[in-house]
């Protein structure tokens, strides 16, 4: 097949984008948290985003330099595998051009599945080495699923505290800087919070927060829905974090008790292979791992 390679045309492409994942849900590693990455301030520079089409038109690969993320997010269809490599050179390309900007990176990371043998392959012929064992910051990571259906012991919430969802508009600019603080990074922005409110695909009633005492927000959790994939409605959580120990398990508990309610009948969560507290939280809730994930990186200097 021949594949073009298109410029980002505005509102329409980020559904397209969705739509290509969607089509075969089982070879990404972001399906219904999608809305959120695609949100990011990274998409407000046209030229981070490659999108190919096919003899007909359909769009068959895209990619994004996601600065926030610190990450290439790479998609192609399994029938147009071999335009990964046409793919992942533009994004090199588009990694060294940023380079000195507010965009640019010294190391980028792009994830596969342990499996996808040919990506593999792809990328160290790039250059870009798998860190899942280099030492001490030795990184990978795994995708872990639990059945929406089975019971859900969220332990209970400190004295005072409740959860409930963001209210709206009005508390962006909290929720922005308790993101900031949790992460300890300044990634998050107003506008960024903002455009996932706005996105077709986010539900109000899934964008949790808890709520101290003192009215202060304490620790968040977005839910993702994904009933139009090519596989079961599920639910991923994406992101989640806490100011303060005790509350991220109600919080993912009441999460999931949601998403069980809107209809999803798998509930997916992503993190990494060294957070051993994290994966032990997990598996105790009914998490198992459906997806190891390679971490590759290269670096592009300063």
């Amino acid at each position: 097949m021949i594949i073009e390679r298109q410029h980002f045309q505005g509102a329409a492409d980020p559904q397209r984008m969705a739509g290509l994942v969607r089509s075969f849900p089982a070879d990404n590693l972001h399906v219904a948290d999608l809305p959120y990455r695609l949100c990011s301030w990274a998409l407000d520079d046209h030229g981070n985003i490659g999108l190919w089409t096919g003899n007909n038109g359909d769009l068959v690969a895209w990619a994004v330099l996601q600065t926030p993320f610190v990450a290439i997010d790479i998609v192609v269809h399994p029938a147009c595998a071999d335009a990964f490599p046409h793919v992942l050179d533009w994004a090199d390309a588009r990694a060294k051009s940023l380079v000195g900007t507010p965009h640019g990176l010294s190391s980028w990371y792009v994830n596969v599945f342990a499996g996808q043998s040919d990506r593999i392959r792809h990328l160290e012929a790039a250059g870009f080495a798998s860190q899942a064992d280099v030492g001490e910051d030795s990184w990978s990571k795994v995708l872990l699923r639990r059945p929406a259906t089975e019971p859900v012991d969220g332990g209970t919430l400190p004295e005072g505290y409740l959860i409930r969802p963001l209210a709206g508009d009005a508390e962006v600019e909290a929720y922005v800087e308790m993101h900031r603080e949790v992460f300890q990074s300044r990634n998050m922005t107003v506008e960024w919070r903002r455009r996932v409110l706005r996105h077709p695909d986010y539900v109000p009633q899934l964008d949790l927060v808890a709520v101290s005492p003192s009215g202060q927000l304490a620790a968040f959790c977005i839910c993702w829905l994904d009933t139009r994939s090519q596989r079961a409605p599920s639910g991923q959580v994406e992101p989640f974090g806490a100011r303060s120990l005790g509350l991220g398990r109600a919080m993912l508990a009441e999460g999931m008790r949601r998403l069980q309610q809107f209809g999803a009948e798998h509930i997916y969560v992503e993190t990494d292979n060294y957070r051993n507290a994290a994966l032990k939280r997990y598996t105790a809730d009914g998490f198992r791992t459906v997806g190891d994930v390679l971490v590759y990186r290269k670096d592009y200097g300063t």
